[in-house]
């Protein structure tokens, strides 16, 4: 069955979207594969989800629900042959496919490339590890912490005298797997298209954080870093680009790189005196400057600072809580999130200048299994036959 043959889904179409007509099958899975996901649906993709029954589509973490919109769901058992057939079945009539599992997982269960391949050698399987499919960490464990520690990533993270921080878990696993898995996977796609063979994509997080490094081994080796931490221009070294606490114990951030911005900070600071515009980037200055500025923002209130510098093109705006985004600033919140009783972040990039639809909500795991399954081919009898034997279940 060819990926031209499966019936159409009855997934609302979008045909302003950039991948409408683009089908994909995601092996269920936690965090950064299910953003893999929910980025190739919010631009258009039909994305089917294979979930393990019983679960909720992410190990039954309830968090994991915006990551899981904007898609079907299938509850299929790979661990019984019929499962694994109906897998590859729709596996060979899709574009893509990808999975998170262990290296080797997914070829003990009989869904690897080679699987799939023998089918319909067309498809473009992509697959994200922690640390790649070969090598002697690739059958580790590890997090988030763990891939941005061994890369360099997570050393420059810190102040002089603070442990390292992770920043949350979004540079490893969102920004280096989920995200390059996504970009691998639209590359292959654009590949198959002109080759008419689907290579696989091995998306190891260590290698996506690695990436996002390019620019600090390129700034250290031009001699413009330097490996005391906290005295760089983006490590919290420079008193223009940092956080300052305000006096109700909120925090602005400041990016006042470039000299026209600077002189603006400091003028309206009203620290022209104390701050000579022409000696910004005299590092021997730098720190009895982050004290000056310090005590000058906590002076005043975050609402009073940003009252201050509302008009004023200083790069200096307020930290925001994640859960107050939704709350008037520049109107940032309503372009980028949407109001869902909490703020779920809209797609993106947007094309045209407009906004994406609104993705639908996420879909409870085998709340669309028999009607996957009759698009697939299956007759009623089969479908029967595979619910009542737990291949899959119907929510």
């Amino acid at each position: 069955m060819s990926s031209e043959s499966l019936p159409p889904t009855g997934h609302p179409a979008q045909p302003s979207l950039p991948l409408t007509g683009v089908r994909v099958i995601e092996l269920g899975g936690i965090g950064p594969g299910p953003f893999t996901g929910m980025m190739l649906a919010d631009l258009g993709a039909e994305v089917i989800r294979l979930d393990r029954p019983g679960s909720d589509g992410s190990q039954d973490m309830l968090s994991h629900q915006v990551l899981l919109r904007g898609r079907r769901s299938l509850a299929l058992d790979l661990k019984k042959p019929e499962g694994v057939e109906v897998a590859l079945r729709l596996s060979a009539a899709s574009n893509a496919v990808f999975e998170g599992f262990r290296p080797g997982v997914a070829e003990r269960l009989g869904i690897g490339p080679e699987d799939i391949h023998a089918r319909n050698s067309r498809v473009v399987y992509g697959r994200m590890t922690g640390w790649g499919q070969e090598g002697p960490m690739a059958h580790v464990a590890g997090h988030d912490i763990n891939y941005l520690a061994v890369s360099g990533a997570l050393h420059p993270l810190i102040g002089v005298e603070q442990a390292p921080s992770p920043p949350l878990n979004m540079l490893g696993d969102f920004g280096g797997g989920g995200m390059l898995l996504a970009l691998g996977l639209l590359a292959g796609l654009l590949e198959a298209r002109t080759t008419g063979v689907g290579r696989v994509v091995d998306a190891a997080i260590v290698d996506g954080v690695a990436l996002q490094t390019a620019m600090l081994h390129a700034m250290r080796n031009s001699g413009d870093w330097s490996e005391r931490r906290g005295t760089n221009l983006f490590d919290g070294g420079a008193p223009f680009y940092r956080c300052y606490e305000t006096s109700d114990g909120q925090w602005m951030a400041v990016g006042a790189v470039e000299p026209k911005f600077y002189e603006r900070l400091v003028h309206t600071l009203e620290l022209d005196e104390a701050l000579p515009a022409g000696e910004q980037y005299v590092t021997a200055n730098w720190e009895p400057a982050k004290v000056i500025v310090a005590d000058r923002f906590k002076s005043c209130s975050q609402a009073e600072w940003v009252d201050t510098f509302k008009g004023v093109d200083a790069c200096v705006t307020p930290v925001i809580a994640p859960w107050d985004v939704l709350e008037e600033h520049g109107g940032i919140g309503a372009r980028s999130y949407e109001n869902r009783g909490f703020p779920e972040p809209r797609p993106a990039p947007r094309f045209g200048g407009a906004p994406s639809p609104t993705p639908q909500a996420h879909r409870a795991v085998g709340s669309d299994s028999r009607r996957i399954l009759e698009e697939a081919g299956y007759s009623l009898d089969e479908i029967e036959q595979l619910v009542s034997s737990g291949v899959t279940a119907q929510a």
